[in-house]
């Protein structure tokens, strides 16, 4: 098992590490890991991994077995050996940049209440799939009602709930495609808001600001049709 430190504070840099194993494709595992995993529509994080004696320049990050995190060099090197001590360095501008666009994936979904179908996360933009019959009538209005949740820099915050009381509630889980990861007991929470003045509250283990004044100014971008009932919206950071 992989110690998630995205998990307990997002904004973290860098961290130290201990190698554990490495995969048969050239990866590397730690004991903990700062960078995340590719994983509901989020990329995987890339940055370095330095040891005495080398560096690697990390291209991306991936679930491995069980609840391993694999690091992916972006080229064939020679690996710190396990038992390593190695630090992990975040490509912050980009991770950053991902998290500003995942959490205003979340409001999106508030301002279109439909069913997800699908999604994806870039540094400058994300998009959300909709069972939507119909296109949204008004695309400025619908980015004004998004631009107000930034405005109300309203909290972003985690907290969790057994899978018992997510089955009490089955309209937290928005996707229709990919239902919440089971087995450990608990079901990890992204609540943006706080008591009566709560935004959205849904199941989510990617990575999000603390604020939603962070994410900046929000742009609609194209609307496809995807199928008879399905709609593609995308989302831009910046005018």
């Amino acid at each position: 098992m992989t110690e998630p430190l995205f998990r307990e504070d997002a904004y973290a840099r860098d961290a130290d590490g201990v190698v554990v194993a490495h995969t048969p494709e050239g990866g590397i595992i730690l004991d903990q890991s700062l960078f995340y995993p590719t994983g509901g529509g989020q990329p995987g994080d890339s940055g370095t991994l330095r040891w005495n004696g080398g560096a690697l320049t990390i291209a991306t990050t991936v679930k491995g077995e069980g609840d391993s995190i694999v690091l992916v060099p972006s080229e064939p090197r020679a690996l710190p050996p396990v038992g390593a001590q190695v630090t992990q360095s975040l490509e912050w501008d980009r991770r950053y940049a991902h998290m500003r666009v995942h959490t205003a994936l979340h409001l999106l979904s508030v301002a279109l209440p439909f069913g997800v179908t699908g999604g994806s996360i870039s540094a400058g933009r994300g998009r959300l799939d909709f069972d939507m019959a119909d296109a949204p009538e008004d695309r400025e209005a619908l980015a004004a009602v998004l631009n107000d949740h930034v405005a109300a820099d309203a909290r972003v915050s985690a907290e969790w709930i057994t899978e018992a009381d997510l089955d009490a509630n089955p309209d937290m889980v928005k996707t229709l495609s990919a239902k919440p990861p089971r087995g450990a007991g608990k079901i990890r929470l992204i609540r943006i808001g706080e008591g009566p003045a709560t935004i959205d509250l849904q199941p989510c283990g990617g990575t999000h600001v603390a604020r939603t004044g962070e994410i900046g100014t929000l742009r609609i971008g194209k609307i496809e049709k995807k199928g008879r009932v399905n709609r593609r919206v995308y989302l831009h950071l910046g005018s």
